[in-house]
């Protein structure tokens, strides 16, 4: 066995998916199946087959993908105490699934087995070891994961082993220890399964840890350092309660950190793409602090940070950003210098000019006075630059918006708005009806300008956030308003500021709308 390859497995279709709010489509689990086959995971956990028509049609429909590197693995229970393996609905359930590996649950808890399973000690060992040892006769990879082992082996260090033994001996490839509850330590995590990797010689052992204690990758980085080969998690950490194990930093980590060999060959460039790509398909928000492929994991605002990090990258960054497909982000705000002036403006070459870096930076400090907020909105900020340095396009013309809002007696309101506008001195006028004011104002300029730019069709609006800036002016008080935009390709932030919450929308939604097009005609022309 190459004890430098760590083997990853994948559950975030079916552990996953049991956080709340959480809820994949066929379409979504077969759809992210191939995300992480690209990714180069070893081991997809597909589902429950019998548990719900979604995951019977999952294992049907999951033949016909061609996977080029990862295993499909079903997941279900040891047999019932009451029934003879062959003749076991999940057992057998499993067996339809028609997948290469099998993952069998069972108890190595004794307050679990007596409590809740409600058997003898002896009865649940001989439910782990007939199922392991009926899949393995129908040619099946057998991963047996110890629920509770390790609650278990702090109580009863005895009873905990005899279930792991009772899953070798009938012959499972692979025993996965289970910190089920999360409430390990990685002191603790480490000293068992070295106790354990001692015991149980020859056969691979795994690690599956829960975040309720906050150190699930600590929990799970641990158990690697004493010997286990296979580790189990989730994209993103997604779980029940508070989130399985993230193999966003665990991949990482023993990659760079640890020097394993984990994905297939550049899949760790391709992880913060995974990364979004799960949260997007679980209509879910990034979490923008997230550790290697956050969206904040690499920005720098204070000038003294950002000076020393064009000097030397690795002044503040534990790792190159682009080793896991991110990038670097330089925030500006009032506590900008010209240090993080010049970072931010690099690519138009302009090191040379301080006075226009001295513009730049006062013109920043003068509209975050009034209530703007460049460090969230960069795509705004990138616009004001290209305003100052002569570089800036304007894709239309606003001639003119009118929202309406009428509220009939009985009934929620209903809310239209028109738009005119003039794109190369041809003018359009459009309306639409949307859910709230932004929404129809978002509506009709979209209708607007999609017969002159197609493209637009493919971006959408994924965030919204409104902060009254001077409250105890009341009604009267202005309102910034951040709005979150992202086509196939981008994720870009826009400002707006005014007294007028109508208005802010509106600088927030044409600055996004012009960064799109001006990125779109940007790689046109690089072709």
């Amino acid at each position: 066995m190459n004890t430098n390859k760590i083997f990853i497995y994948d559950t975030t279709l079916r552990d996953g998916s049991q956080g709340e709010g959480i809820s994949f489509s066929l379409q979504d689990k077969l759809a992210i199946t191939l995300k992480l086959d690209d990714l180069g995971v070893d081991y997809i956990e597909g589902g429950y087959p019998i548990a719900n028509p979604k995951d019977e049609s999952y294992f049907k429909e999951v033949k016909s993908l061609k996977l080029r590197h990862a295993k499909i693995a079903s997941f279900g229970s040891t047999r019932r105490a009451d029934k003879r393996v062959a003749d076991d609905k999940n057992v057998n359930a499993l067996l339809t699934a028609d997948t290469p590996v099998v993952t069998i649950v069972g108890k190595s808890w004794d307050f679990q087995v007596t409590d809740v399973l409600k058997v003898s000690l002896d009865e649940n060992l001989k439910m782990v070891s007939d199922t392991i040892a009926y899949l393995k006769s129908k040619s099946r990879e057998v991963f047996f994961d110890a629920e509770h082992f390790f609650d278990g082996y702090k109580k009863n260090r005895e009873y905990a082993l005899k279930v792991l033994n009772a899953a070798q001996s009938s012959g499972a490839d692979v025993i996965v220890l289970c910190d089920t509850n999360g409430g390990s330590l990685p002191s603790e995590i480490a000293q068992i399964v070295e106790e354990v990797r001692k015991k149980t010689k020859g056969i691979m052992l795994g690690i599956h840890t829960h975040n309720d204690g906050d150190l699930a990758v600590a929990n799970t980085l641990a158990a690697v350092d004493q010997g286990a080969r296979q580790v189990q998690g989730t994209i993103n950490g997604f779980g029940e309660r508070c989130g399985n194990a993230d193999l966003c930093s665990i991949i990482p980590n023993l990659v760079l950190k640890k020097g394993y060999r984990c994905l297939t060959d550049g899949g760790l460039k391709k992880l913060t793409e995974a990364s979004r790509y799960v949260y997007e398909t679980a209509n879910l928000l990034l979490r923008s602090n997230q550790p290697f492929v956050g969206i904040s994991a690499f920005a720098h605002k204070g000038g003294l940070h950002v000076n020393a990090i064009q000097k030397n990258k690795g002044t503040y960054e534990h790792i190159p950003p682009e080793s896991v497909g991110n990038e670097r982000k330089i925030l500006i705000s009032e506590l900008s210098g010209s240090s993080t002036i010049l970072a931010k403006v690099e690519k138009f070459n302009l090191t040379h000019d301080s006075n226009l870096m001295r513009s730049i930076l006062e013109e920043v400090q003068t509209l975050e006075n009034e209530g703007y907020q460049f460090e969230s909105a960069e795509a705004s900020f990138e616009l004001l630059v290209r305003k100052k340095i002569g570089r800036y396009k304007s894709f239309f013309d606003l001639e003119g918006f009118r929202v309406i809002v009428e509220k009939m007696e009985s009934g929620l309101p209903v809310t239209a708005a028109t738009v005119k506008v003039k794109v190369n001195n041809i003018q359009e006028l459009s309306a639409s009806e949307g859910a709230g004011p932004v929404n129809a104002l978002d509506s009709a300029l979209r209708k607007a300008l999609e017969r002159f730019y197609p493209s637009l069709k493919d971006m959408t609006l994924v965030d919204y956030k409104v902060r009254v800036i001077n409250p105890r002016k009341g009604t009267a008080a202005k309102v910034r308003v951040i709005i979150e935009s992202r086509d196939k390709e981008n994720i870009w932030s826009t400002v707006g500021v005014s007294e007028n919450l109508i208005d802010a929308s509106w600088h927030a939604l044409v600055d996004s709308i012009e960064y799109k097009l001006l990125k779109e005609q940007e790689a046109v022309t690089k072709k």
